[in-house]
């Protein structure tokens, strides 16, 4: 299995309004770091623009942005997977399953 997936999750909260993430925090430093540099690189593309730097160059390093959002995604996926979704099924509630699908459909747009 991919180590980075393999990141200590938390537990989910059961009650619908009160649902929240409980990330390990070494999940959340983890996922926090990764963002931050996608901030930045966010803000290194808009700085080409601003200095009209070549397409193409601009369009690969968007690239790389798109590439980093979706390993966010996929350490999240792995933690609502491996708890969240865990938990919910065990108490009965079958309905994370649609949830999970439509979540899916999302990311994969």
């Amino acid at each position: 299995m991919n180590k980075e997936l393999d990141t200590e999750v938390g537990h989910c909260g059961s009650d619908e309004e009160e649902r929240k993430s409980h990330h390990s925090d070494k999940l959340k430093a983890d996922l926090t770091k990764r963002l931050n540099r996608i901030e930045g690189q966010v803000r290194g593309v808009k700085g080409l623009i601003e200095k009209d730097t070549y397409c193409d160059d601009v369009l690969h390093q968007i690239a790389a942005i798109q590439s980093a959002l979706n390993g966010v995604g996929k350490l999240l996926l792995a933690g609502h997977l491996k708890s969240c979704v865990v938990e919910r099924i065990q108490e009965g509630d079958m309905d994370v399953v649609d949830e999970l699908l439509k979540t899916m459909n999302t990311l994969m747009k």
